[in-house]
Order: structure tokens, then C-alpha cells, then sequence
């Protein structure tokens, strides 16, 4: 594989702009990372003028789900995302099938995944998947873990939901199970992510020390105590801030923004016909549908800033439940730059949204050879026109996108999904 330069660019290296530099990289790996002026390239070496330019690192999107479908995971990097985060899926030889051709295949983004999650019996998700393994109680939380870990899942995924999202009132997991879980895989060196769907949910999964919380309740902002205990206890929260807003109800504080960006030309052009409409009308997969009239997005805008000034990380991730025959508006790769927007119309600043996709998931799951530039570290890389760290738009303005060190053909995708 021929090396490649990418000259005169401004490089975010997933914690802060460097300024204008070069990045080389070859075999999928970036060998050097400078400010200083380049020396002359070697005649093998492919050099490319990033003038204008901004260099940033593979974005993560760190809680999807990918439903086994291949055509997700090259969705999501044709619009830069070079990893996801799978937060339930299923069978487990499929999630192994899927996670390994993920990790060989520079046209796919890589996956890490959950596998199967934890839940009550007769409770979300399970009431309608009779199959799926539950957990009964504190004293069957070891076997579950054991069993998840066997399987290849990276993380646990524990719900915490009484259904009432959706109309339903169903059993949910207890403290002590709860508890029990997440002392079961850290035992084992598993994090946990414990979906939260209110105020008591997350109150509960935070009592029961689990490592990160997704989803933020939308009947209320988080309160002064739940955020400081949030931060002492060195917890991590991805908001999901993308599928929030689609749930809410119309008159809550939402400018649609994740409905909008399907009038993009910059997204809407690699869009295939489905996504499209999807995202401009679908309606399915959302996590809040029958919002009660206190429910409100701004509530969770509100979370997000709190969290943020307690210093608690925060990560980008959509809760996508986008498939080609699933009109969820949130969708892959693409939603992901409705995400980094709302984080910064929640109160952090450009940088700090891009962290939030980049070096941060990679830090809090433990993916130490991505999400930096950085000698050593993969080629996963994304060139886009101006700077975001000034207009977080820019990460739509894409020019090119490395995976491992291939450059994805976003014309030919464009061509073949069109």
C-alpha cells in the first residue's frame, strides 16, 4: 500500500486542533503527525493538498444497531463513521459473523456489540422476543454475563424500562439484579451500559453502579444531586440526543433538526431512496411513543449542559434503529452529524462534540488504536472542507474517508445506492 500525505491541513487530533500540519500514514497505520514544515515526499508516497481543510479522526458512533444488515455498517461510512457501537443484537453466531467480516473489511465500518442484553422477564425488549435470554434475579445475573462473554459480546447492555415509553407496563430489572450484573462483568473486565428510559431508571441504574447510562429522561432535566453523583462516581453518558429529539412530542423544544437534515444536499446526495424518506417521515424504532404532556426535549438539552459543566463525559451516539425495512428517521452515519449538532446546541463547544465522537468513545471502550491522530494509531480518517471547530456543520462538508488506510469510494456508493 502506497503511503499517503496529507498536506497543509488543519488536523483535530481528537482532542484539540493542532493547526496546520501533515498526517502520513501507510498499512492502515499514521506514522507521523507534524506542525513543522513537511519534508519533501517520497516519490512512492501519495501526496494530497488539505488547504482549507480539516483532518479529523474516524468518527464513533458509540450506541447503534446494526440488525446483522452489512448495508449499515457501509451507510454509516459513507458519512464518516468508522466505528459503531452495536447496543443489541442477535443471534449471537450472527453478531460474531458480522463483528469479524466488520473488522477484516475496509468498505464496512468496525463494530463492537453487546450482544443479546439484559432484561426482565416478560419485561422490554423481551415481551416481544420470547426467546431472548432474561434475567430472573440477582442470583442468575453470574450465568448471564458468563454467557454474553462467551459469546464475544465487549460490553453488557442492561435496560432499565417499565415499557410506559411505549404504552406499556411491563416488569423491569431490579436494584439488586441490576447491581448484580454489573458486578458480574466487571469481574470479567466487561463495561455496562444500562438503557435508562426516566428519571427512576436512571436513578436506579446509577444506585446500582453501572458504568455508563444512554438515553436521558425527557419528562424532566436531570437534577443538581443526580449530576454531581454522576460526575464523583466517574460515570459516562451517552445522551442519544438524535433519536430523543425524533421521539419527543411536536410542541416540545425541537427545531426537527434530524428531519432537516434530509434536505441537505451535502447528506442527502449518499442517502439511498429509503433513508431518505425515512429520515424526512419514518416514524418507527423511536424510544418515546406515546410521550406523556410533560415529556420535552429541551429537558434533555438541559441534562446535556449540566452533565457537561460537572465535568461527567459525554459521547456521541444516535441510537439508530435504521434498517431497509425499518423507517426509523434516525439513521446510519448520517444521524450521527444530527448528534454532533444538538450536542453543541446543548451547550458544548465544537471541539468538545467532536471529542465526544472520536477520542472519547475510543478512551471509555477501550478502542486505544483509533480515535486519535496520532503515530500508531489506525488510519481511520476523515477530510472535510473548512473547520468544525468553529461550525460543526463542516463534518457534512466531507471530502474523503480513510478506513484503515482505504480510501472509501463515496462516489461509487453514491452511484450504486442512488
Amino acid at each position: 500500500m502506497r503511503p499517503v500525505i496529507i498536506d497543509k491541513v488543519r488536523i483535530f487530533d481528537g482532542r484539540a486542533m493542532l493547526g496546520p500540519g501533515s498526517v502520513e500514514f501507510a498499512d492502515g497505520v499514521i506514522t507521523r503527525v507534524t506542525t513543522e514544515p513537511a519534508p519533501v515526499a517520497p516519490a512512492s508516497a501519495d501526496v494530497i493538498d488539505g488547504t482549507g481543510m480539516t483532518l479529523l479522526p474516524g468518527l464513533i458512533d458509540a450506541h447503534t444497531h446494526v440488525f446483522g444488515a452489512e448495508s449499515n455498517l457501509e451507510l454509516a461510512l459513507a458519512f464518516g463513521v468508522t466505528t459503531e457501537l452495536d447496543m443489541f443484537m442477535g443471534p449471537p453466531e450472527a453478531t460474531q459473523a458480522l463483528c469479524a467480516a466488520a473488522g477484516e473489511r475496509a468498505d464496512l465500518a468496525d463494530m463492537r456489540s453487546s450482544g443479546l442484553v439484559a432484561s426482565a422477564p416478560g419485561g422490554h425488549p423481551g415481551v416481544t422476543m420470547p426467546l431472548l435470554p432474561t434475567v430472573a434475579g440477582p442470583e442468575r445475573a453470574d450465568a448471564f454475563v458468563a454467557a454474553r462473554q462467551a459469546e464475544g459480546a465487549h460490553f453488557i447492555k442492561i435496560i432499565v424500562d417499565d415499557g410506559a415509553n411505549h404504552g406499556m407496563s411491563l416488569p423491569a430489572l431490579d436494584r439488586a439484579t441490576v447491581t448484580a450484573l454489573a458486578e458480574a462483568a466487571r469481574s470479567r473486565g466487561l463495561l455496562t451500559v444500562a438503557h435508562v428510559s426516566a428519571l427512576w431508571s436512571a436513578r436506579l441504574a446509577l444506585d446500582s453502579g453501572v458504568d455508563m447510562l444512554t438515553h436521558l429522561p425527557l419528562e424532566a432535566a436531570l437534577d443538581e444531586a443526580f449530576v454531581s453523583r454522576t460526575a464523583d462516581g466517574r460515570r459516562v453518558v451517552i445522551p442519544t440526543l438524535a433519536m430523543l429529539e425524533a421521539s419527543a412530542p411536536e410542541t416540545s423544544a425541537s427545531a426537527r433538526a434530524g428531519r432537516s437534515l434530509a434536505d441537505d444536499p451535502r447528506i442527502a446526495g449518499y442517502l439511498p431512496d429509503h433513508a431518505r424518506t425515512a429520515m424526512a417521515e419514518g416514524h418507527e424504532g423511536l424510544c418515546v411513543q406515546h410521550a406523556s404532556a410533560d415529556h420535552d426535549f429541551g429537558h434533555a438539552l438541559s441534562s446535556v449542559a449540566a452533565l457537561r459543566g460537572a465535568g461527567v463525559p459525554v459521547l456521541a451516539g444516535t441510537d439508530t434503529n435504521y434498517r431497509p425495512d425499518r423507517a426509523c428517521p434516525v439513521v446510519h452515519g448520517a444521524s450521527l452529524h444530527t448528534e454532533l449538532a444538538l450536542l453543541v446546541r446543548a451547550g458544548l463547544t465544537p471541539a468538545e462534540a467532536l471529542t465526544a465522537a472520536t477520542s472519547a468513545p475510543a478512551e471509555h471502550f477501550g478502542l486505544f488504536d483509533r480515535g486519535m491522530i496520532a503515530p500508531g494509531r489506525r488510519a481511520d480518517l476523515v477530510l472535510v472542507e473548512g473547520d468544525p471547530t468553529k461550525d460543526i456543520g463542516r463534518t457534512r462538508s466531507i471530502e474523503a474517508i480513510w478506513r484503515g488506510g482505504v480510501r472509501f469510494d463515496r462516489e461509487a456508493y453514491r452511484k450504486r445506492t442512488a
